[in-house]
């Protein structure tokens, strides 16, 4: 007979940004719960919790991770919570305030509805914006799960549920791949950490995001590879996008950096934030939801020389390695009950795996040149506009505007490494 073995959750991000500047500042992130009216959209109720646990989440990567980093807090948390559903009364508690909710104050129930409202409307179709958020479970054919568990999943989390044969991981492991293939465009290939035939589940999760620069640098105003200085390690020779237009930004002297709000075609936006030379870790340091708040009520427009590389970078990570570290302990240990999954008491899961890949370049410019461009003209003015040079490590968060969700964070220290 097949042996049990362990549970695997694997969760994936897979993302293409393309953006420009902006026109308006929406309130990143939102006010903390508290402040909301009795009318908002059930998701408010979760996205500032998101993206705190997505800060203490980045620092820890930082402090490991000498290089790149990219994940999507929303592929994470969402997947985490969707496996609280199947964990008994302490387990379900223990993942959830792990993330960082207070259930005193939103109740499990809502944290449910309110991921299922943030789900529903990152899905909500949009002609300028491309953005996929889902998420499915293979299970094992031995496995019995609860089908109070499968419905409630379906329902708040609109996760489809396979069953696969483990025994043959080899076919199991490219059925998984193959669907990741087509749900991302082929923007992820593989990555699928190895299957045994002892693997008795897969909870797999998927982002893809893609859009265009809402005023687009042009093929002309790419300048010749320049140096993007990287620790420890000779100068990088990369293209760097150049433009001299509008943009919303600010100069934060406590943390010693520069940010940038740049918007894209569609309901989502992005924050640069470029330290200055040899800040990097305090800029890390400051990375707060107050802070976020903070820089929202800052920006102020201004013509802006912006000099910005293009750049693909991807994302890798074992976090079951990482989470211990900020809260998520217990669903690693024998005392988790994920018994509503597996149908058996003292299974635990094993792997966490997540990988996001993200470029940005001049993408866009056939479909949004004419009304991409800035309409005004030269003047001295333009010559004497300060410079946003990103010729070193920057920070990258790009958010949807609508839902305020942290849809990715990252750190550009190598931008050719994806």
């Amino acid at each position: 007979m097949k042996r049990m073995g362990p549970v695997w959750l694997w969760l994936l991000g897979a993302g293409i940004l393309a953006s420009a500047h902006g026109e308006k500042s929406p309130g990143v992130p939102p006010a903390p719960r508290g402040q909301l009216s009795e009318s908002a959209p059930t998701y408010h109720q979760i996205t500032p919790t998101i993206t705190s646990f997505a800060l203490r989440l980045y620092k820890q990567l930082a402090a490991e991770t000498p290089g790149n980093i990219l994940f999507s807090p929303v592929s994470i948390s969402s997947s985490l919570a969707l496996l609280s559903l199947g964990a008994q009364a302490d387990t379900s508690t223990q993942i959830l305030e792990g993330l960082g909710f207070n259930l005193t104050e939103t109740p499990q129930a809502h944290v449910h509805r309110g991921f299922q409202s943030l789900i529903h409307t990152l899905g909500l179709p949009s002609p300028k914006l491309e953005l996929k958020v889902g998420h499915s479970l293979f299970l094992d054919k031995q496995l019995k799960p609860g089908q109070h568990f499968l419905a409630h999943t379906r329902e708040l989390y609109g996760a489809f549920a396979f069953s696969v044969n483990f025994t043959d991981s080899a076919a199991a492991g490219r059925r998984m791949n193959d669907y990741v293939r087509k749900q991302t465009y082929g923007q992820v290939l593989g990555g699928l950490p190895e299957l045994t035939e002892d693997t008795l589940m897969v909870l797999l999760n998927y982002i893809f995001f893609k859009a265009k620069w809402k005023h687009p640098f042009h093929g002309y105003q790419l300048q010749k590879p320049a140096s993007l200085p990287e620790h420890a390690r000779p100068s990088l020779r990369v293209p760097m996008m150049q433009q001299k237009a509008m943009h919303r930004f600010l100069y934060d002297q406590d943390a010693a950096c520069t940010v940038l709000q740049i918007e894209h075609s569609g309901h989502a936006l992005a924050l640069l934030v470029l330290p200055d030379p040899g800040q990097m870790e305090r800029v890390e340091a400051a990375l707060q939801p107050e802070t976020l708040r903070r820089w929202s009520r800052r920006f102020l427009p201004s013509l802006l020389d912006l000099h910005l590389p293009k750049f693909s970078i991807s994302g890798t990570y074992h976090l079951e390695e990482i989470l211990p570290h900020i809260g998520l302990t217990n669903i690693f240990n024998s005392e988790a009950d994920l018994s509503s999954i597996t149908g058996r008491l003292n299974r635990t899961i094993s792997r966490v795996s997540h990988k996001a890949a993200m470029d940005m370049s001049e993408w866009g410019i056939k479909a949004g040149a004419a009304s991409g461009l800035l309409s005004q003209p030269q003047s001295p003015k333009v010559t004497a506009a300060p410079h946003a040079h990103f010729n070193r490590p920057f920070l990258v968060l790009l958010w949807e505007v609508t839902t305020q969700s942290l849809l990715f964070l990252g750190k550009v220290v190598n931008p050719a490494a994806g």
